[in-house]
Parts: structure tokens; sequence; C-alpha cells
């Protein structure tokens, strides 16, 4: 047989593992009256009780030709070989191999079910022998749906999602009609290889097969789109589903944080309760729309989830209180981010990383660095994670001298190779301190190759340094990764504006022009009584603008006499000073700080989040503002928190 002889070529090393302790157990399997074949198994002795029924003494089958072997086995047979096939005593290759061979021997891989069952088991975890099963499914002569389907999971569950959708792809080619839990598959590997046309396909041939109605492969075809940043297409599948499930609603936040639109995911969290859909939120809702929180920095509602979680039996999750010590830290409240630390029964390493990265961020390193030396104390191990997050902590507070044994100890003491987050921590650590150079030959020879986010950290360096030369040269590195954003250009206006070298600025500012490099517009939002309010420069959309920018001019007048002024050089236009001064004035974070002030009750500790870095004259504002109205300040930009209080930042005026 030729299927056989392959067989023979392939395994033969395979099955002759001298490591082995051979059991012998013979099949027996009657062909005919005169012959019998026997099957020699590497097994145990519960392998002997599945194989005892088919030993049993039977009446033969009536004689065959030669040359037409019986193509099936009788269904005692067959649920025997299943059953041993599924066994979980089934635990080394070996033991296919040699099921292999038997259903070879005797035809019996002509069995559709048998032979879905030995490929299921061979493709599927926890083997996942995708080379040995893809040449398994070459040999069985009749292929249904239900084999396709098991290779094409097989490659969408691995890292081999390409070929999943080359065997849809093959299955259609050969006429074999894809069902629900097909398209479902191919949809994932469509998600994996981020094959847009491939997804329009799939959604074509659900519409054409009529699968309209099926909720759990839409509900695919939903991340599908989300993944491709195809928002709208994906809540119009939405819309379109008969029937809604928690698992629906999880997707559909998912796609809007995905996708930006973060307002509209916490939005969900109370539709999805009306009385006109009825689905409960689970505890994948709640992660999810904690993520969302964090992201907008809406601490009052991510306040609404943590009582949703309490109060729905998800106390002890440890998932969803790492999740939630995350969000308070990222709203910049570390005292309900300790209270979720200490109430936990169980922490492991993400706990501990979490509590010690919102320190980071909040500019507490010193703090960070004893919950380091704590949970070494206790006995848990730090993982890469963790080692961000102290070096986080040491960059952030301007902790050279710690920052470098930490990053030393790593790989001697641990045994963790650092990696390009670690690398960008310590460029940081040197940028703060002035060692500009020492930081740049630390890129150089890392033994990794430099993403754009470190080269951007050493760039931030060079705008606080006013290190033109060196600036350049980042800029250089930038563009040989294709990586320059609008922000690089305009950390490198900084540079030049900051040494008054105008010239440089126009040069720059027409090169953007000619390239259509676009700056992403600075965006501030707050969030008050779980609205979130949103401004941009010199806003005008805001209901309240009127009273916002009275009360941004009294403001102003009150700093002013507290010996307030304006820091020209943030604004990067070749102007006047009087025009630089009316310029910076209506920035989103001001606007958004005189809307606190207006909106809040005095002493009200103002929250906002800035989608970009803040400029020096927008936290010399805030600084001051903290002390003249006696209001704690929060804003976090891109990079870090900054805690205004009193007149100062937990920043140390370096970001």
């Amino acid at each position: 047989m030729r299927g056989a002889c392959w067989y023979s070529n392939f395994s033969a090393s395979r099955l002759a593992s001298p490591s082995l302790t051979p059991l012998h157990l013979h099949l027996h399997l009657h062909q005919s009256q005169s012959q019998s074949q026997s099957l020699h198994f590497y097994h145990d002795q519960q392998h002997s009780n599945n194989i005892n029924a088919l030993n049993r003494p039977k009446t033969p089958p009536a004689p065959q030709e030669p040359n037409n072997p019986r193509p099936f086995s009788n269904p005692q047979n067959q649920k025997a070989l299943i059953s041993l096939i599924k066994s979980s005593s089934c635990t080394q290759m070996i033991h296919l191999l040699q099921i292999h061979a038997h259903l070879l021997r005797t035809s019996l891989l002509q069995d559709p079910t048998l032979s879905l069952s030995l490929l299921s088991r061979l493709s599927l975890y926890p083997f996942r022998d995708l080379a040995y099963s893809r040449r398994l499914f070459a040999q069985i002569p009749k292929l249904n749906v239900s084999h396709y389907n098991t290779m094409i999971r097989a490659y969408s569950t691995a890292n081999y999602p390409l070929d999943g959708f080359n065997m849809y792809k093959e299955m259609i080619r050969r006429g074999i009609r894809p069902d629900p839990i097909t398209l479902s598959f191919v949809t994932k590997s469509c998600i994996k290889i981020s094959s847009l046309i491939g997804g329009l396909q799939i959604h074509g041939r659900i519409l054409r097969g009529g699968h309209q109605l099926d909720n759990l492969l839409l509900t695919t075809l939903m991340s599908f789109y989300s993944s491709c940043v195809r928002c709208d297409e994906a809540c119009k599948v939405f819309d379109e589903m008969s029937q809604r499930d928690t698992v629906a609603w999880n997707v559909l936040i998912s796609c809007y944080t995905h996708n930006g639109r973060t307002r509209d995911a916490l939005g969900v969290f109370d539709i999805m309760q009306s009385p006109l859909y009825g689905s409960e939120p689970d505890d994948v809702t709640c992660l999810l729309l904690l993520q969302a929180c964090a992201n907008l920095g809406a601490l009052e509602f991510g306040g609404r989830i943590h009582k949703y979680i309490e109060e729905h039996g998800y106390r002890n999750a440890l998932n969803l209180c790492n999740s939630l010590i995350a969000m308070y830290s990222r709203c910049g409240c570390l005292e309900k981010a300790y209270n979720v630390f200490k109430a936990m029964p169980v922490k492991d390493v993400v706990s501990w990383s979490a509590v010690i990265s919102g320190l980071a961020s909040n500019g507490r390193g010193v703090q960070a660095i004893e919950a380091f030396r704590e949970m070494q104390r206790i006995g848990i191990a730090p993982d890469d994670q963790t080692f961000t997050g102290v070096l986080s902590a040491c960059s952030h507070s301007g902790l050279l001298d710690e920052g470098r044994m930490f990053f030393n100890c790593m790989r001697k003491e641990f045994g963790i190779v650092p990696n390009i987050h670690h690398y960008g921590c310590v460029v940081d650590l040197m940028g703060r301190a002035g060692l500009l150079d020492e930081a740049y030959e630390l890129i150089i020879s890392m033994g990794i190759k430099p993403d754009p986010t470190i080269w951007r950290t050493l760039l931030g360096a060079c705008r606080i340094h006013g290190h033109v030369d060196l600036g350049e040269r980042v800029i250089g590195h930038l563009i040989e990764l294709k990586a320059q954003e609008s922000g690089d250009y305009v950390l490198l206006l900084n540079i030049y504006s900051s040494v008054g070298n105008w010239e440089k600025v126009i040069e720059v500012r027409k090169f953007m022009k000619e390239k259509g490099i676009q700056t992403i517009p600075g965006c501030s939002t707050m969030e008050l009584k779980g609205i979130i309010h949103e401004f941009v420069v010199d806003d005008i959309s805001h209901p309240r603008k009127n009273e916002i920018y009275e009360k941004l001019d009294e403001i102003e007048k009150q700093l002013n006499i507290a010996g307030y002024v304006a820091e020209i050089t943030s604004e990067l236009h070749n102007l006047g000073a009087r025009e630089k001064v009316t310029r910076l004035s209506y920035h989103s974070e001001k606007l958004a700080i005189a809307f606190g002030v207006l909106a809040t009750p005095p002493g009200t500790t103002i929250r906002i989040a800035k989608n970009l870095r803040i400029c020096v004259d927008c936290h010399n504002f805030a600084k001051m503002l903290s002390g003249v109205y006696n209001r704690e300040v929060v804003i976090r930009d891109r990079n870090r928190f900054h805690h205004f209080l009193e007149g100062r930042c937990s920043c140390n005026d370096y970001w």
C-alpha cells in the first residue's frame, strides 16, 4: 500500500526508540478466515483494558479479495479504537504512530470517524504535530468538512494562520462546502494575518451560506473588523445580530476601546443592562471596562465597576484585582490602588508589578523600591515586567545610582536578560541626569535593535537640555527606521526654538508641510459626575464655554499677581512676545483646569488626562494654581503623572 510504505519510511526511527519498555499488546482484527494481523503497542495496562473489547471472539467476516480490503470496521471495533485514541493514558506520540500504522494496514483509515479522531488528536493540544498531521491528512481518501475544520482550527490556534487560510481555499477548490465552524476558525486566521480582503471574502461566504443567524460566528466577525480598525463595520454586524449575548457585548466594548472610542465603550455598560437588552456584564466585561477607564482616566466610572465587581462575587478574582490596581494607579489614585492590593487574599508577581509600576508613574520612586524589596522578602521572584516598573521608578524619581544597580543585577542575580523597555528606562534615567552622550552610546551598544520609542526618549532629553546636534542625529535614526511621527518633529522644533534658531524652525515646518506631516492636536479630558468632558486648544464646543473662558481669565489674573509669567518658549511660532502669550492662554490643559475650578467645590482634586506631553507653560500654570487656589491638580500626560500640590510637582520639573 502506498500509504503504508510512506509510513514505514517516515516513522521507523520514532518507533525504534530504545528508551521505551515494550509491553506487547496484541490486537486481533480478523480480515479473513485464515489470516489475522497483530499490532504491538508500547503502552500501559490502561491500554490493555481499552483493547480487551476488541479481542473478544467473534464470527470472522466473509473472505475478501486480496486487492479489496474491508473498508470499514464494525461498530464495536470503531468505538474501541476511538476510545483508545482519546484515552488520557495515550500520552506519547509513539502510541498514536502505532495506531496510525494499524489503520493503514487494515484500511480502517477509510473510516471517516476514525481518521477524524486520529487527526484531531495529532493536530490539537497536547501533541500539535502539524507536520505529521498534514501528512496524515493527505492520506485520508475521502475528506469531509470536519477534516478540514480540524486542520484549519489547528493552524489558526498555532502560529500558522496563513496555512489555515490556504487550507480553507483548498477546501473551496475541492467543492467542499464550509460550515459555521469552518468560517469561524478561518476568520480567526484572517485576524492573525491582518487580511482585510480575506475577511471580507469570509463575510460574503457567511451571507451566501445563510449563516446570518449564527451569533457566535457573527461575534467572531466583529472581532475581525475590530482588529482591522473597521469599527463601523463591526458595529453594523452587531446591529444585525438577532440576539446579543454577553460575549457579543464584550466584543463591542473591546472594539470601541481598540479603535479609540473609549467613551463609547463605557456607555455600553449601562446600555447592555437596560430592560431593552437585559444582558448581565461578566468578569470579562469588567476587565475590559477597567482597561477603558485606565486609558481615559475615568476614576468615577472605574469606581462604579469596582462596586459591581464586589456586588457580583468577583471580589477575589485575581485578574480583576490586578486590573483595579492598574486602573486606580493610572487615574492617579494610589490610595485606592493600595487598598485593593492590601485586601487581596492572594498576590502574584503581576499584583506586585502593578503596584510598583503605579508608584513609579506617580513619582513615588522610593516607595516603589521599598515595594520591590518587600516582594523579594516574602519570596516572590520578580519578572521582566517588575524590573520595567522598578527601573521606571528610578527614572521618574531621578535615582541614577539605584537605577544602574537594578539594571546590572537583573542578569547577574535573577537571570533576566534586559529587553528594549529596560534599556529605555535607563536611557531616560541618563537623560534626566544630563548624560546624553552616555545614553546614546548605550543605545548603540545594547545588542538589541533600537526601536522608535527609545530614540524618542533620547530626543525628549535633547529637548530638555537643548542638545541640538544629538537631537538631529536622533531624528536621522528615526528616519532610517521610517518611524518618524509629527511629535518627533515637534520635539525638534522645541530644540531649535529653545536656542533661538528660527531659520531651522522654518526649515522643519516647510519640510513637514511638503511631506504632509500633520501634528496631532492636543486634547485634555476631565471626568465629572460620570461624564467625560473633552477640550482642545481654543475650544468653543463646550456648552459652558463662556463661563469657562471667563473663569480662565480670572485665574490668569490671580496667578499673574502671584508671580506667574507665561513661558513663551513653549510657543513654536516666530511671533512677538504678546502674540505668543495669547496663543498659550487657551491650551487644552488650561481650559480643563478652568472648568474644574468652575464646576467643583473648593478643595476638590482636579484630575485631567492629556493625550500629548504637557508643555512647560501649562506645567508652570498648574504648579502655580495648586498653590494659589489650594487645589491638588493631577495631570496624566503621554509620559507620566504630574501631581501638583502647594506649588510643587511630583516630577520635580523633569518630564
